[in-house]
Formats: structure tokens, sequence, C-alpha cells
């Protein structure tokens, strides 16, 4: 008897437990911070990949690069052509640092690319980038709205 009076109570608890283990986890958010770093490791793995749209998916609909000379449109073009070629052009974007400018985040890090043919130990070619980049929340997620690269070798 003792038993089946406490179960109710048991119960009560156990649901309470449940529902306070979820609410904890929903108030749970990434920092912004961290949100535009994977951001910027997914775009990096989706260029590898010649996947023009896991790029752009961290790219404003108002992306403006290099002061104009390239704009969401034609990022859309260069990767499209990349992707047709086939081409295999490694990416790795080194540390990435932030500094927050009101609601916006600025993120630098260098960007290392490398092509070749795909059976050979060395890259025929390789280039680095420094690059700034500039992020607004856009939908709820972290988007790209200026980039500025030089590259430094």
């Amino acid at each position: 008897m003792r038993h089946t009076r406490n179960a109710p109570g048991i119960r009560h608890a156990r649901v309470f437990i449940c529902l306070l283990l979820l609410c904890l986890a929903a108030c749970h958010r990434t920092p912004d911070e961290q949100q535009v770093r994977e951001a910027i490791g997914a775009a990096a793995v989706a260029a590898r990949a010649n996947d023009a749209d896991g790029v752009l998916d961290a790219v404003s609909d108002d992306f403006t690069g290099n002061d104009g000379d390239l704009d969401r449109r034609g990022l859309r073009r260069l990767l499209a052509l990349r992707a047709f070629r086939h081409d295999s052009t490694g990416v790795l974007a080194g540390p990435v640092t932030i500094r927050r400018t009101g609601d916006r985040l600025i993120a630098t890090f260098t960007l290392t690319l490398t092509g070749g043919k795909s059976d050979s130990l060395l890259p025929d070619q390789a280039a680095v980038f420094d690059m700034s980049t500039a992020w607004r929340r856009d939908g709820g997620h972290w988007r790209c709205y200026s980039a500025r690269w030089n590259r430094k070798f």
C-alpha cells in the first residue's frame, strides 16, 4: 500500500524534473560570436565541397565584397563556375577574431586557398588572404553582409 500511495508523488516529481531540464536546455543559447565562427566554418566546408548553396547560406541578400567588386549574384556565379569545372580548390579558414560594434559583429581571419591536381601531394598554387567580414542578425541567423580581402601572398 505504501508504495502505491507515493507513486503519484514520485511521478509528479519526475515530470517536474523533466520540465525543469527542458526549460534549462531551452534557455541555453549559443553565443553570437560562436554562431559566426560556426557559419564561417560551415561556409569553408561548403566551398571545399563546391556547394554554392551552403556558402550562400552565410551571405545576406545585399552582400557586397571589396566595396562592390563582388555582390551575392557574382559570388553565386563564381561558385557555380567552380562547381561546373569540378574545381578542387582547398579552402581553409584560420582562427577567427571577433569584435562587436553595436548590434553587428566584425570577424577577421586568414583564408588559405590551394589548388592543384587531386593526385598531387602538394598544391600547384596557393594564396592567402586577410579577411574582414561584417555580420548582422537576419531572420534569426547571422549573415555576412560585407567582406574585404587583401592577398597576403
